[in-house]
C-alpha cells in the first residue's frame, strides 16, 4: 500500500459509555499497520430523515457523506435494540444513502461490530445491517464475524474494552477488512 487506508467508523449508541462506542474506540487502537481509522462521533446530531430536505441536507448530513465518500472502507458497531438496529442508526444510513443516485455507501467495503449484554451480542441487530448493506451496495466481509456478548463483562467503567478475547477478534475482522479493501480496490484499478 502506498498510503493509509482510511477507514471511517460510526455507530454505537446515544448513550454515554456506550459499549458500541468503546468497540470503534478499541479499533482505532487496534488497527493493523497502514490502516488509519477516524470515528465520526456526531450521529446524534442527525434530524430525523425528510425527503423535503434532500436538495438542503442539514450541515452534519453532508460533512458526514463527504467523510464515507473519501473513506476507503467503514466500520459499523451497533448494539442490538428490538432484534434490530437502532433507529438513530438507520436514520443516519437513511440520510448518507439519500437522494436516490446520491448513496455516499455504494461500492464501499465494511466491517460490522455488534455488542449486546446478553448471550447472542447483537447477531440479531448485524444481520438486519447486512441486510441494509445489499440495498446501499456495500461489500462486508463475510469472515471473521464479531459479536460481543455479555459485554458489560469485557468494558471497564471508563468504557475501555478489557477482554483479550474480544480484543483479538476485532484485530481479525480489521485485517480482514484490510485485505478485502485491498482485494476490491486492486479489482477496480486503483489503490489502498
Amino acid at each position: 500500500m502506498n498510503k493509509n487506508m482510511k477507514v471511517l467508523g460510526f455507530g454505537g449508541s446515544l448513550r454515554k459509555g456506550s459499549y458500541s462506542m468503546a468497540l470503534l474506540q478499541a479499533s482505532v487502537e487496534l488497527a493493523p499497520d497502514g490502516m488509519e481509522i477516524e470515528i465520526f462521533n456526531r450521529l446524534g446530531e442527525f434530524p430525523p430523515y425528510n425527503k423535503d430536505k434532500d436538495d438542503d441536507p442539514p450541515k452534519v448530513v453532508t460533512d458526514f457523506k463527504e467523510k464515507v465518500k473519501n473513506a476507503d472502507a467503514i466500520l459499523i458497531s451497533t448494539p442490538e435494540y428490538n432484534y434490530s438496529i437502532p433507529g438513530f442508526l438507520k436514520n443516519v444510513i437513511d440520510w448518507g444513502s439519500r437522494p436516490y443516485g446520491h448513496n455516499s455507501f455504494e461500492g464501499k467495503p465494511v466491517a460490522l461490530l455488534s455488542s449486546s449484554t446478553g448471550a447472542l451480542g447483537g447477531s440479531r441487530a448485524q444481520y438486519h445491517l447486512r441486510q441494509c448493506c445489499v440495498f446501499l451496495n456495500m461489500y462486508p466481509i463475510n469472515r471473521p464475524e464479531c459479536f460481543v456478548g455479555d459485554v458489560q463483562k469485557k468494558v471497564d467503567d471508563s468504557g475501555r474494552l478489557m477482554d483479550q478475547g474480544t480484543q483479538e477478534k476485532i484485530k481479525e475482522v480489521l485485517e480482514a477488512l484490510a485485505a478485502w479493501t485491498r482485494r476490491l480496490v486492486s479489482g477496480r484499478g486503483g489503490s489502498a
